[in-house]
Formats: structure tokens, sequence, C-alpha cells
């Protein structure tokens, strides 16, 4: 098999099915993300002071367990994300160069510099960079297979499992005197739990998280796939 026929997207559809799958994914968007929005509204996210936000963080990882599951387990749902358009989904990551509001948040007294500045900066910098790689996933699909793209990639998702996930909601829970030296005003990463910043943790770190291992996937398809 030669290498075009492996290269981002990997597969091709009809006009028709790609519309259908447009409007498919449009839909479920605009439904999590309604559903995102009213479960913020009406407090769900919001928990006790010493206690695991267990809402959100089920809000986070629930759509990529369903994602992963589906994956595995329906072959249909599999060839839809190996035909999704990467270096589109890829663009998308500039979004998350508004991970500078973290940071403001923390210079206005609203959010703790632990949790802020790595979540922060890391969103800073896969947004950056984010149309630079979209740019060289246009010009050489080769480019999808390559160690940067991979490297890339798994960092947008260390970013939110580790500097955001963690930092904001795990690691007050295991280390509360040690932040609190870091933090004197007593700031919490509470905040994060109510709307619009809830938004954040229960639609766009899973909805992100999905885009970064769509293209993991499809790497390692083309990577199976490229000729000995």
């Amino acid at each position: 098999m030669s290498y075009s026929a492996v290269s981002l997207p990997l597969t091709r559809s009809t006009p028709r099915t790609n519309r259908g799958l447009r409007s498919s994914v449009f839909i479920l968007l605009a439904l999590w993300f309604a559903l995102s929005f009213t479960l913020g509204a009406r407090g769900v996210f919001i928990n006790l002071p010493g206690t695991p936000p267990l809402a959100l963080l089920a809000a986070v990882v629930v759509p990529i367990a369903v994602f992963l599951v589906a994956y595995w387990t329906s072959r249909s749902f599999r060839n839809l994300v190996l035909a999704a358009d990467v270096p589109l989904l890829t663009a998308t990551q500039s979004w998350r160069f508004a991970g500078v509001g973290f940071i403001a948040l923390n210079l206005l007294g609203f959010l703790p510099g632990y949790f802020a500045w790595p979540a922060g900066l890391g969103d800073m910098a896969i947004g950056v960079t984010a149309p630079w790689v979209a740019l060289a996933l246009t010009r050489n699909p080769r480019f999808a297979t390559s160690k940067p793209f991979v490297a890339w990639n798994i960092f947008g998702i260390f970013d939110f499992a580790v500097l955001a996930v963690g930092m904001g909601a795990i690691a007050p829970l295991i280390f509360p005197r040690l932040l609190q030296t870091v933090t004197p005003q007593m700031m919490t990463a509470a905040p994060m739990r109510h709307l619009p910043l809830s938004m954040v943790p229960s639609f766009l770190v899973p909805m992100f998280t999905i885009f970064h291992l769509i293209a993991l996937f499809q790497t390692r398809r083309a990577q199976v796939s490229r000729p000995m």
C-alpha cells in the first residue's frame, strides 16, 4: 500500500456522507454544550469544601471514556474517527490560547497561581503552535506520522490531565497544607465549578482531548499501514 492511501484524512467518503457526518457532529456538540451549560447553571458541579469535585471530574472523564469505548467496539464509529479532518481539528486547538485568561484571573485574585499558571501556560503553548502544526499537516501529510506531531498531541493531553485537572481538582486534596503556603490569600479553583468557567472542564477539556486522541489514532493507523 502506498503512503498516499493513508495520508490524513485517512479515508475518503462521498460529499453526502461528509455532510451527514458534519451535521451529526454539530448536533452532538450542540447537545453536549447545552447539557454542560444546564448542569453548570443548576450548580451540579459545585462541591463542599474539602471534598473531591466528583461531578466535575465525571464531566471530564465520561465523554472521553464513551469516545474510547465506541472507538474500540464499533467499527463504523472507528471508520468515522479515522476519516476525520485532523488538520481542521488541530487548527481548532488555537482557541486554547484563551488560557491566558486563567493567568489574568490569578492576577485579579480569583484563581490560585498553582492552578492558573501551569494550566494557562500549557494551553497557551498549544494554542499558539496549533496553526503552525495544522499548516504543516496541510503542506506535508507525512508530518502526521512524525515524532513532533505525536509529541505535540501528547503534551496537549498532558496539559489537561496533569496541569489543569490534576492541579485544579486533585492536588488541593492531596497537598492542602503545601498549597496553602503558596496561596496566602486562600484562593481556590472553586470558580471553575461555576458558570461560565465550568464550561472549560465540562465541555472544552474533554472535547479538545478527544481531538488529540483522534489525531493520535490516525497517526497510529498511518504508521501501521505505511509500507516497509
